[in-house]
């Protein structure tokens, strides 16, 4: 078991057919500039070579005829693993150059060939592409991938849900679940690693799978997840303060989200370009590209017209070339949702569907009406009792601004903390957002992994008491912890006419405290919370846990 993958022990989906192919026929598939991979040793110089059926990082998930690709992990090195992949069937290792005197041992005397390559990570995409046929010439679905901040998963499930109105068959890849037509499993990772997507791929290809969407995280891109996967549109919703742990500056970040506008990565691109990290990419980017705007910049190709409240959503108006026009209306709360939709709504058109064809499966099934798990998901009606995934400055204003009712009486109730071991600049942010959009801020714990809770807190705590007092808000603000005791406090405190909302875990069932995870579904205690102080839960809600 390599340390560095976190995708847990269960069975990853592949195609039930791999057509079978000898280690050289892998290879000499690879593209020219991974050509260097050298045998050590084993069987070809000698035997027969090795028949190669799969592919994996983890010695867990090895099956008989795979090759085990052993890479460094954060704390072990997966070579380290080696005899635990043998024993389960693997027909090869290949490692780099750590990993090859850590393997060796447990090869000796199994007459399994043993390869090397460095850095071993950029060759496990491409390899698993050529073992599992991912993505063939012919008879593959159309790909879609969504990239950004926030709005990824929304925006997936709005293509998945587009897609599927035109009466094509879908699959789907991203932070709360992974689809291959009427197969579901839960995600672990908002994108899989590189063997697992390809798999999921393959097997959405063996399927018959028409269309899929997947999240594409930043970490995928430097964690080449995405590797040897070829887009058939990206798509890019904004970029805004977050991951600065892995990234280090916004402009690292950026650079991670751009490198999936390059030519080998996708082949042509929708962008928003509401903000300037937008506009920059747009530029830059290296394939044929749409834009779109929901502000109203002149210079995009696509523009958001007359929004309107229509209940909890909007509806609104897309125009795009040549007078081309759509009339759209999206179910979830928040200009942001707009965005969300119109942007899958231009990446369906840019893949080559018609317009009055899009129109017509938007009148007939209200595509973006769909319910997305944790994300604007409404428990409760009177009060208005919401769970989201907003979990950095950007999402926490934007959707406490969404669900402010003008005009009215009603006050808005926030409960939100900030992840431990993560960027810890935005905790202060984060609490200021919330003093200066809520009525009443309770700040509480997300999932603090291995850090002290009250360090979090009082991180959060600071900023929003710091604007409070410098800016003279008129709000209440409370430490209340674990979460669930938060989550009933703030319902305790409402009336039928305010908003409650759960910010920054959306869909997770779990609450990871010093690496032990812990039943925890912010759905369930807000539903539980609801009926516990006599208020009605709203039928029909899709919660997994």
């Amino acid at each position: 078991m390599s340390t560095n993958e976190q995708s847990g022990s269960a069975a990853p989906m592949r195609p039930a057919v791999v057509v079978p192919r000898t280690m050289e026929e892998v290879l000499s598939a690879l593209p020219r500039h991974l050509a260097a991979v050298h045998h050590v040793s084993g069987a070809p110089d000698g035997g027969a070579q090795p028949t190669i059926t799969g592919l994996t990082m983890d010695s867990r998930q090895v099956r008989p005829g795979d090759l085990y690709v052993a890479v460094p992990g954060t704390g072990r090195h997966g070579a380290d693993f080696t005899a635990q992949a043998v024993a389960a069937g693997a027909a090869a290792v290949l490692t780099d150059d750590a990993g090859t005197a850590l393997a060796a041992p447990a090869l000796s005397g199994s007459g399994l060939p043993l390869y090397r390559a460095s850095p071993v990570r950029d060759y496990v995409g491409p390899l698993a592409s050529i073992v599992f046929d991912s993505q063939p010439a012919d008879g593959r679905p159309i790909l879609f991938g969504v990239t950004g901040t926030n709005g990824k998963t929304t925006t997936t499930y709005f293509v998945n849900a587009l897609a599927a109105a035109l009466g094509k068959s879908t699959g789907l890849i991203g932070t709360i679940e992974i689809r291959a037509g009427e197969t579901v499993i839960p995600s672990i990772l908002t994108t899989p690693e590189s063997p697992e997507v390809h798999g999921i791929l393959a097997l959405m290809r063996e399927r018959g799978v028409d269309a899929a969407a997947m999240e594409v995280s930043s970490h995928a891109i430097e964690y080449r997840r995405v590797d040897g996967v070829r887009f058939d549109v990206a798509g890019f919703t904004n970029l805004t303060q977050d991951h600065l742990d892995l990234h280090g500056s916004m402009e690292e970040y950026f650079a991670a989200k751009a490198a999936l506008f390059r030519p080998e990565r996708t082949e042509r691109a929708v962008v928003i370009i509401d903000d300037s990290w937008g506009r920059r990419l747009a530029a830059e980017a290296g394939v044929p590209t749409l834009t779109l705007s929901v502000a109203g910049a002149a210079e995009a190709d696509w523009t958001v017209r007359e929004v309107r409240r229509d209940g909890l959503g909007n509806t609104f108006t897309l125009a795009g070339p040549g007078g081309a026009q759509l009339a759209l209306r999206c179910g979830l709360p928040g200009n942001f949702n707009v965005a969300n939709a119109a942007l899958a709504a231009v990446m369906i058109l840019a893949s080559g569907f018609g317009i009055a064809d899009v129109q017509r499966a938007v009148d007939e099934h209200d595509p973006f009406t769909t319910q997305v798990p944790g994300r604007m998901q409404l428990i409760g009606e009177s009060p208005a009792a919401i769970v989201d995934f907003a979990h950095n400055p950007d999402a926490l204003a934007l959707t406490l601004d969404s669900v402010r009712i003008e005009d009215s009486d009603s006050r808005v109730l926030v409960v939100f903390g900030a992840t431990g071991q993560r960027d810890v600049s935005k905790r202060p942010v984060m609490g200021a957002t919330a003093a200066r959009r809520a009525d009443v801020v309770i700040i509480t714990d997300d999932d603090p992994h291995d850090e002290d809770e009250a360090g979090i807190r009082a991180g959060v705590l600071q900023g929003a008491r710091a604007a409070r007092d410098a800016e003279g808000l008129d709000c209440e603000i409370l430490e209340v912890f674990p979460r669930a005791e938060a989550i009933n406090r703030a319902v305790s405190l409402a009336r039928r006419q305010d908003v409650v909302l759960i910010a920054g875990r959306g869909h997770e069932v779990w609450q990871e405290v010093k690496g032990v995870n812990l039943p925890l579904d912010d759905r369930v205690e807000l539903a539980a919370a609801l009926t516990r102080h006599g208020f009605s839960v709203r039928s029909g809600n899709r919660i997994e846990s």
